[in-house]
């Protein structure tokens, strides 16, 4: 079967693979193993030698990845570059932390010495999405890698080239043949990598449904799983913050990436004192956004990554002013080749309708308004996701204990939200569990063995 890329903005194929063999597939599986045995003996110093070569590579080749990503799924080619980039930093991170945060710890006992002592666990299965082609594999790939584990990736169907030269970054870089495999396979070929005795971990960033099943195959076979799925992040504007700056970073938080990202603000909780205002603002920043051809400098959003998601997104606008909802901009397809869909912005949203029960994956921001912050933060509670949040008030210390009351992964007060290698990344409820990047994210797949001397 062949893997098609097709580019969002011409709607023409790009690329074309070939999935591997289910003998190919065992090869390399078996290839992973054995890469194993090698790379866990590696010293600390020898495998952030090898991160720093990868981000050198990154670096120097950063305009080129950056115009395949952008060929690929449509990402704007300056946030295209920015993401390599990005993969450079956490290559860096983890390539100055990650023994400091791998050492033994010594526990007082009633014996000689008592130590735990962690240790990677074995092959580490990544399944990616399309919407961050090369940070969602870096941040998962590089601590698992410098905890001494190796790596098989699944990537998304319609960005094959980006996984591809994935791998060609570890090889150029040094990393031992085996270390990070790039699987062009389905998903039964998927389902049999679970299954594989090797695989000790499984990480999955997607939709809650491949969370589900991911989850419930690995389980079965009693292996480690962190899962980073979707989100509908609130963006709480209180009637003391700074209106004009909560409006333009809104726009940013909202249409970054074509407005395809997890942690994209999706909800803007606003206080009816200055909703009007921050509205009329953020409208006015959104229209200002240059829209067009993702290889050109001065785009700002390009094209949706496939026409089926394109397509999911316009139904839930439509069904949501169907129920009641108000278009204040946007809202429509435009004419001509490309998947594009204008910056959009809904209010009036009735509690009935998918713009307030399910997630918007593309550049729609969604409008409520309350009366005080205990409404911001019931209506901020009020989904079955949790990933991140965005609280907007000039008084911090108020904010910080209003941060507690939020359930979500991360808050961010007074800015948007961002991961970075140095701070614990995941959600809870339906988001997902468990943390990448940071000292708790290189723990998630390590047996801490515990060592006693009697």
């Amino acid at each position: 079967m062949s893997i098609k890329s097709i580019n969002p903005a011409t709607e023409e194929e790009i690329y074309s693979f070939e999935q591997i063999s289910e003998n190919e597939l065992h090869k390399k599986l078996g290839n992973a193993d054995n890469a194993f045995d090698r790379w866990k003996e590696f010293s600390f110093t020898q495998r952030a030698d090898l991160l720093l070569a990868a981000a050198n590579y990154l670096e120097a080749n950063k305009k080129e990845l950056g115009r395949q990503m952008a060929l690929e799924m449509g990402k704007p080619i300056k946030q295209a570059v920015a993401e390599a980039e990005k993969c450079a930093l956490v290559c860096k991170y983890y390539a100055e932390n990650g023994e400091k945060f791998l050492q033994p710890a010594e526990y007082k006992t009633s014996y000689t010495k008592s130590m735990a002592i962690p240790r990677p666990l074995g092959i580490v299965y990544a399944i990616m999405p399309w919407n961050f082609p090369f940070w969602q594999v870096f941040r998962c790939a590089v601590p698992a890698t410098m905890a001494g584990n190796v790596v098989m990736l699944k990537h998304a169907e319609n960005v094959p080239n980006c996984a591809q030269l994935i791998e060609t970054v570890f090889r150029e870089s040094g990393f031992p043949d085996g270390v990070f495999t790039t699987l062009l396979i389905d998903h039964a070929q998927s389902n049999k990598v679970i299954n594989y005795r090797g695989v000790q971990g499984v990480s999955v960033t997607g939709s809650e449904l491949t969370g589900k099943t991911v989850a419930g195959l690995a389980g079965k076979q009693i292996k480690r799983t962190v899962l980073e799925l979707g989100g509908s992040d609130p963006f709480i504007v209180l009637k003391d913050a700074d209106i004009a700056k909560a409006a333009s970073v809104g726009v940013d938080a909202r249409m970054q990436n074509n407005g395809q990202s997890c942690i994209a603000a999706k909800r803007f909780i606003l206080d009816r004192e200055i909703a009007d205002e921050f509205i009329e603002l953020f409208i006015e920043k959104a229209e200002e956004l240059h829209i067009g051809d993702p290889l050109n400098e001065e785009t700002e959003m390009g094209p949706m990554a496939r026409k089926d998601l394109r397509d999911e997104l316009d139904s839930q606008v439509k069904a949501t002013v169907k129920k009641g909802g108000k278009i204040l901009s946007g809202g429509e397809i435009p004419l001509g080749r490309g998947w594009y869909y204008p910056p959009t912005v809904i209010t009036d949203i009735p509690k009935d309708s998918a713009a307030y029960k399910e997630e918007l994956f593309g550049p729609v921001a969604s409008m409520f308004v309350v009366r005080n912050e205990e409404e911001a933060i019931n209506l901020a509670n009020g989904t079955t996701f949790g990933l991140g949040a965005s609280l907007w008030t000039k008084d911090t210390d108020r904010a910080q204990k209003l941060a507690q009351k939020i359930e979500s992964g991360s808050v961010y007060i007074n800015t948007m939200v961002v991961s970075n290698p140095a701070l614990p990344f995941g959600g809870v409820k339906r988001s997902g569990y468990g943390r990448e990047l940071s000292d708790v994210g290189i723990r998630e797949f390590v047996n801490v063995q515990t060592v006693v001397v009697g």
